[in-house]
């Protein structure tokens, strides 16, 4: 092969003939001129950059909001890393001290050391914990790109870069106050060195490998066995001999950094846990979530699990906590019970594990960048004025009307609240306010009572000029309450008006899992904070939103089927084992589990290296039709 068309990825040891035989047929895969390192160096800063933008521009839209995701986890999370900042190193192996409560054992503690050393440095302001992880997830997307260029060409790499800067799954998650997005870029990186360590095996650069799953492990307990599962891809990426020394290299690796968290939780809790509690609880959880029958008698909550155990065990002091009392006990008769459900019905579990795999494979509906501009005043000044505008809800019932003629609209008997049964269908509008008069390009704040009995409705601010929106939040029920023990929520809802002069306040189904959503609605007060600033964001906003609104499981799934069906074709075998060995150990070992979406956004980054893959052979045969057609009518006309 002639040097301009050498392949940018070495020779996959014991198959160079192959290569050799079917190296015609899949040159436009990896036949690149091979980017020489300052080359590397512009294209990872720009793609950094991007990334970088993407995620700024998500954290201007959701740095007030993110504060009411998971607040009890989040909190959580700080209170530790204040009691880390307090007590110091020695706290943290101390049983005496208030971080041997068993209940902070429900997460690894990586992320509260991070808090607390952010909060030391820079105070305590969420502010600098997101910039890190807007940060950390940005590289993620330079090591995309990487390597996807250490196996393929320059172009994939580029586009699979692209797509993890732009990705709005990552971008938003990247905000979130959750170690879950950081969780994602030592494995990338050891994903990277595995690949490196094929081309040039070195025990150190195997061990380091194994090192940064073990580093993930201390954000979330989630890629535990991931080490080993890696160890079972080696015989397939290396030559013979030496496999078994590979394979001890990167479990040492990650034993060495994990290590750590199991001697201190065996000093503090005379106990062995490997890193965390919660095994047995999100074991449970997982079957309840798909016991639609509710035959097991399984919850699917973690205060289900809590009021199960309390009146299962007659311990009325379970309820309340997970891991406390008896944590270590209770979760290990959790994991217990959890395999003693899945013995009775392996079938069954089977199937469970099987849709559990897909819905993994679904991109996350996440909130894309806004085309408006971010709110530019904090939503707590609001408490420094008078609202601009109020309704009582008799009145505002009065100026509505029903967006749906199956919707029910009734006040209280006090005429205190205004009462919305909606139809079942799944994201259709209920409630139409009237119009209400907004100063353009203002930022403004609406503070609505809600008491939602049953269901899931989102809320939602929209142009009276175009209908186009401008916020909205989603409330739902909580599932372990009944109708009449709902809490009455003030949720508010900041957004800016834009070029909007007026706006109207819309209730809507969020595909609830009840046949119908009922929900109480009190006074709404809007509140003007203050002229909006970065108004010229706007056409950049724009760019950005429609490129990921494409973002849907529609499109990048099917991409990434095509995309692994062509390095089959393509015979790339070593590629394929290096990039699917993180989303099959979250596929195969995670399904057992309770799952979120965050708990499984690395098989996302790789996914989209072959979406990538499928693009770049798309747009090749787009663009050799189009030289074709090109001439063809050049010579029509002559």
């Amino acid at each position: 092969m002639k040097k301009e068309n050498a392949s940018l990825v070495d020779e996959p040891l014991g198959v160079s003939q192959e290569r050799d035989e079917s190296s015609a047929r899949k040159s436009w895969l990896t036949s690149s001129p091979a980017l020489n390192l300052r080359h590397r160096i512009i294209i990872s800063a720009i793609i950094f950059l991007i990334a970088f933008g993407c995620r700024f521009l998500s954290w201007q839209d959701n740095r007030f909001e993110v504060r009411k995701v998971q607040t009890v986890v989040t909190e959580d999370y700080k209170r530790i890393g204040r009691l880390l900042q307090q007590g110091g190193v020695s706290s943290f192996f101390s049983s005496s001290s208030p971080l041997s409560d068993p209940n902070n054992l429900g997460h690894p503690p990586g992320y509260s050391i991070l808090i607390a050393a952010l909060f030391k440095i820079f105070g305590e302001s969420d502010t600098p914990l997101q910039i890190f992880q807007i940060i950390a997830d940005s590289l993620a997307a330079v090591v995309i790109f990487l390597l996807a260029l250490e196996q393929l060409n320059t172009a994939v790499a580029l586009i699979a870069g692209l797509l993890v800067a732009a990705a709005p799954q990552f971008t938003y998650n990247s905000v979130l106050l959750l170690p879950d997005s950081l969780t994602v870029l030592p494995i990338l990186l050891a994903v990277y060195l595995l690949n490196r360590a094929t081309k040039s095996p070195r025990l150190i650069t195997l061990a380091i490998t194994g090192s940064l799953v073990g580093l993930s492990c201390w954000l979330r307990a989630n890629a535990m066995l991931l080490a080993p599962f890696i160890c079972l891809a080696v015989p397939f990426l290396f030559e013979r001999g030496r496999r078994f020394r590979y394979a001890v290299a990167i479990a040492c690796g990650a034993l060495v950094i994990i290590a750590p968290l199991t001697i201190r939780n065996y000093i503090v809790y005379d106990h062995f846990i490997p890193i965390s509690l919660g095994g047995g609880q999100t074991l449970l959880e997982g079957i309840g979530d798909y016991d639609e029958s509710g035959s097991l008698g399984i919850p699917n909550t973690d205060m289900g699990v809590m009021k199960w155990e309390a009146e299962l065990f007659n311990r009325p002091d379970y309820f309340g906590t997970l891991f406390n009392p008896d944590g270590v006990e209770r979760d290990r008769w959790r994991m217990s019970h959890g395999l003693k459900v899945i013995a009775t019905h392996p079938l069954w579990f089977a199937g469970v594990m099987l849709r559990r795999g897909f819905g993994m494979l679904r991109l996350e509906r996440a909130r894309a960048i806004s085309y408006n501009p971010p709110l530019s005043h904090a939503p707590e000044v609001a408490s420094d004025y008078q609202p601009a505008w109020s309704s009582s809800a008799k009145d505002f019932l009065a100026a509505g009307k029903a967006a749906s003629v199956q919707a029910k609209l009734s006040l209280d008997s006090d005429n205190q609240m205004l009462r919305i049964e909606s139809d079942q269908t799944k994201y259709d509008a209920q409630f139409i306010s009237a119009s209400i008069n907004v100063e353009r390009q203002t930022d403004y704040l609406l503070k609505l009572p809600v008491q939602i009995e049953q269901g899931r409705i989102s809320v939602n601010i929209l142009s009276a000029r175009d209908n186009s929106q401008l916020a909205s939040a989603i409330v739902e029920s909580l599932d372990w309450k009944s109708a009449s023990e709902q809490p009455l929520n003030i949720i508010e809802i900041p957004f800016v008006s834009s070029n909007a002069d007026a706006v109207r306040i819309v209730f809507s189904n969020e595909a609830s899992k009840d046949a119908s959503s009922v929900v109480q609605v009190g006074e709404p007060q809007l509140y003007a904070l203050g002229s909006a600033s970065s108004t010229w964001m706007r056409f950049p906003r724009t760019v950005v939103r429609l490129i990921q609104k494409l973002f849907i499981t529609a499109v990048m799934l099917p991409l990434a089927i095509l995309g692994l069906i062509l390095l089959i074709l393509a015979r790339e075998h070593r590629t394929l084992w290096t990039l699917l060995v993180v989303p099959a150990y979250y596929l195969l070992l995670q399904s057992m589990l309770h799952t979120e979406y965050r708990y499984v956004l690395a098989i996302h980054y790789v996914l989209f290296v072959l979406v990538s893959v499928a693009l770049y052979w798309l747009g090749s045969h787009l663009r050799r039709g189009l030289i074709k057609l090109v001439p063809t009518a050049a010579s029509e006309r002559h």
